[in-house]
């Protein structure tokens, strides 16, 4: 098992949050469908795991990503994305001959709680 740190940047565009309270349908927390460019960075800072000597290759990705977010009730959440970029591996740091790119998916499905 191994715990790395993530920086994660995420600006959304809920498109259709005034159409949805035209119609008199919950808004709250944002309710909405959105368009986001999610861009996460995984710096080689340190790692916490039960082996020795693990490190984490250093890698960027931006992810362009279309989602469902629901508020049942009104404390409940539920959020569902989808989305394919790219990922970029900083590799030559680590003893290998060029960096490497390849084309990356990112699927998620959250559930929370507002207070």
């Amino acid at each position: 098992m191994v715990f790395t740190p993530v920086i994660t940047a995420e600006p959304r565009w809920y498109y259709n949050l005034a159409k949805r309270n035209r119609k008199g349908k919950n808004t709250i927390n944002n309710s909405a469908n959105f368009l986001t460019l999610r861009i996460s960075y995984h710096p080689d800072w340190f790692t916490i795991s039960n082996y020795d000597n693990v490190r984490v290759a250093e890698q960027i990705s931006f992810i362009p990503e279309w989602g469902i977010k629901r508020t049942i009730g009104s404390h409940f959440v539920y959020e569902l994305g989808i989305g394919i970029g790219y990922r970029y591996y900083f590799l030559k740091q680590y003893g290998f001959l060029g960096n490497e790119g390849e084309v990356a998916a990112n699927l998620h499905f959250r559930l929370g709680y507002g207070f």
